[in-house]
């Protein structure tokens, strides 16, 4: 629909694949991170050293995140897309580095 590869030469579908794997890799690393923090949060096994270090690792990510859709802007052919994926990620940031804040000042 967004014709994202069109741009690239048709011959070169290494390099198609290897975007592909660096966003299914990265967007995975998100979800699971995700994941393991509920898990060190909800669970009984889990102390304060480690979710305070699951949580900073994953604000750094999420930062990370809106610093490159504010340099790098992805959805830019919608004014729409491309300001609601940043509120979005601002969004995820601002809840994990909530977390982190709550989870350090206890």
């Amino acid at each position: 629909m967004w014709n994202w590869y069109s741009y690239i030469d048709i011959n070169a579908t290494e390099l198609v694949v290897a975007i592909r794997a660096i966003n299914v890799f990265f967007s995975l690393s998100l979800v699971l991170f995700g994941i393991v923090n509920i898990l060190f949060i909800y669970g009984d096994q889990s102390n304060r050293y480690s979710i305070i270090v699951m949580l900073a690792t994953t604000s750094i990510l999420w930062l990370t995140r809106v610093a490159f859709q504010l340099i790098y802007p992805q959805g830019s052919m919608s004014p729409l897309l491309q300001y609601g994926m940043l509120s979005a990620f601002i969004v995820m940031s601002l809840c994990y580095i909530v977390s982190l804040y709550i989870v350090v000042t206890q």
